[in-house]
């Protein structure tokens, strides 16, 4: 006789899109771990589903839309009745964890962070007024958000080392609270590389990003009037494709031909566009959490320039796989050189392969990550008593969101009514 099967219950804020972004990337990574690890696995979200979304049925994923402010999710609570619950940002874990406390108060609960959202929105903030991130992010709301939904939780995944520096540094986060997880992915062995196309089969730079995520809009946009035009005065011939999911009319409006800046849009096939490309550009100037795009860009063999908030957090003490640089003029320089030096391309595809192989390996992490689950299962209440400050700061977020929850129930009742 089997034992049953362990229940985990994924709240998405959106529908898994893995050619769209890395972060759709990063929770397809954890449904295929969760699966492996013979979870039955139920995928749901208050976001309307997207044609690009992967479909969970076909990996055998229940899904459902569910609907914020509502009792329905509390039945749909009682019938699933989970194991773990996997908050997919820190939002929803506002949204929806003070009802899985109440229904479900057993369930270990988990936070992806994705990327630490407040680091995001105040580097963004202190590149718009030209000062230190470091003077706003204790201040802001989103901050005190997102760190009280990680004492909230049982355990958080945090997908960058720096990451997990700056919460255990500066914010006094108790290690047991945290848990590094950054991209797992599958080691590249010899005849992976011998199928990716080599120098001389290559043309063109590129550059791709979900334009959702305004670091992308705003590096395509640095490329435009600041980088572009040192590289095509030393190679005149040479084309810049700009890939991304969701371009705005804006994006659209930055094609230009006869520059050679070539503004393409969503990719079919994002892994297919970036193989064949020669150089991926990405001057990256504010952001935080690991560049997808750099990632994909090592595993396809094609070196790339960025800045150092590109690149945080993927190489370790590893070359990178091209060069690191904050400055346009030496940008431009050093994306030249790697797009015309063979040998120079070379080396730098090899340091590629080896960041991903020793760096993100996908049996090391998977490992690690389940010996810790099983701990935190095994011994939750001991774990759970450590953590005074999330105790606290559940008893005043359930009073305070179940009495707006109860007010806009009341209120749609009555609208019904009135109608």
């Amino acid at each position: 006789m089997s034992l049953p099967k362990s229940r985990l219950l994924v709240i998405g804020c959106v529908w898994p899109e893995p050619n769209s972004s890395a972060a759709g990337s990063r929770i397809l990574q954890l449904l295929e771990f969760f699966l492996a690890e013979n979870y039955e696995i139920t995928f749901v979200s208050t976001a309307a589903r997207s044609e690009f979304a992967v479909d969970l049925e076909k990996m055998n994923i229940a899904s459902q839309v569910i609907i914020m402010n509502h009792p329905s999710f509390d039945e749909l609570l009682k019938k699933i009745r989970p194991d773990l619950v996997l908050f997919d940002r820190f939002m929803t874990e506002e949204q929806f964890g003070w009802r899985v406390d109440e229904t479900c108060p057993d369930a270990v609960k988990i936070l992806d962070t994705e990327d630490l959202h407040f680091l995001r929105k105040t580097r963004t903030e202190a590149y718009k007024k030209n000062i230190s991130a470091e003077s706003l992010y204790f201040d802001v709301d989103i901050t005190k958000r997102e760190i009280g939904s990680i004492y909230r939780c049982d355990l958080s995944l945090i997908i960058s080392e720096v990451e997990m520096d700056l919460l255990q540094k500066e914010f006094k986060i108790a290690k047991n609270l945290l848990h590094y997880l950054p991209f797992l992915l599958e080691t590249i062995s010899y005849e992976n590389k011998a199928k990716l196309p080599p120098f001389n089969e290559r043309q063109n730079f590129i550059s791709i990003g979900n334009f959702l995520h305004e670091p992308n809009w705003n590096a395509v946009l640095y490329l435009k009037e600041k980088i572009w035009p040192l590289i095509r005065q030393q190679l005149p011939n040479s084309n810049l494709e700009i890939y991304g999911a969701y371009p705005s009319q804006k994006v659209w409006n930055l094609n230009n031909e006869k520059e050679g800046f070539i503004v393409k849009g969503r990719a079919r096939n994002a892994e297919y566009v970036m193989k064949n490309a020669k150089v991926c550009l990405a001057p990256i100037q504010f952001g935080a959490g690991l560049k997808g795009k750099l990632i994909q860009a090592m595993q396809c063999g094609t070196p790339s320039v960025t800045t150092s908030i590109g690149a945080e957090g993927i190489p370790g003490a590893l070359d990178w796989n091209g060069f690191i640089t904050n400055d346009p003029k030496e940008f431009a320089e050093k994306s030249v050189r790697l797009y015309s030096e063979e040998k120079l391309w070379k080396n730098s595809v090899e340091n590629g392969f080896r960041i991903i192989n020793s760096r993100f390996n996908k049996e090391a992490f998977q490992q690690d990550f389940s010996e810790r689950l099983t701990d935190l299962v095994q011994n939750l209440n001991f774990y759970r008593q450590k953590n005074f400050i999330g105790k606290m700061l559940q008893h005043h977020q359930h009073r305070s969101t179940y009495f707006m929850a109860k007010f806009i129930e009341e209120k749609e009742k009555n609208k019904k009514t009135a109608g």
